[in-house]
């Protein structure tokens, strides 16, 4: 049985974290995130396992099941390595950006189409 992802030791995440209880950025649940660089030596050894996950796109929410470590960690860590151009981050689009979505008018004709065939 796996055991809950946010039952760390307060000391060890607060460590981790350098003190922190807010990340400088926000990182959604489902922000995708990919590293830019290999691990460098003398790197914490949570951001050198964020590196290795993020080889491929990977969702912050992946990130912290696989670390087994809470969300708020993670999202301080991953704001620390994006500071440092180290990953890139692909946000989920919002409403403001709906706008670019195709019409659904279209998107009404195409399943049409495809259901004809």
């Amino acid at each position: 049985m796996r055991r809950p992802v946010d039952t760390g030791d307060p000391d060890r995440l607060y460590t981790v974290t350098g003190g922190r209880s807010r990340a400088d950025t926000t990182f959604d649940l489902v922000t995708l995130v990919v590293s830019e660089c290999e691990p460098a030596a003398g790197m914490q050894s949570e951001h050198v396992g964020i590196l290795e996950l993020c080889r491929h796109p990977t969702a912050v929410v992946e990130i912290a099941a696989e670390l087994r470590l809470p969300i708020t960690v993670v999202r301080i860590l991953l704001g620390d390595l994006l500071a440092a151009g180290k990953i890139t981050a692909r946000h989920p689009p919002t409403a403001r950006s709906a706008a670019s979505l195709p019409d659904t008018a279209l998107l009404k004709e195409v399943l049409h189409g495809l259901r004809s065939l």
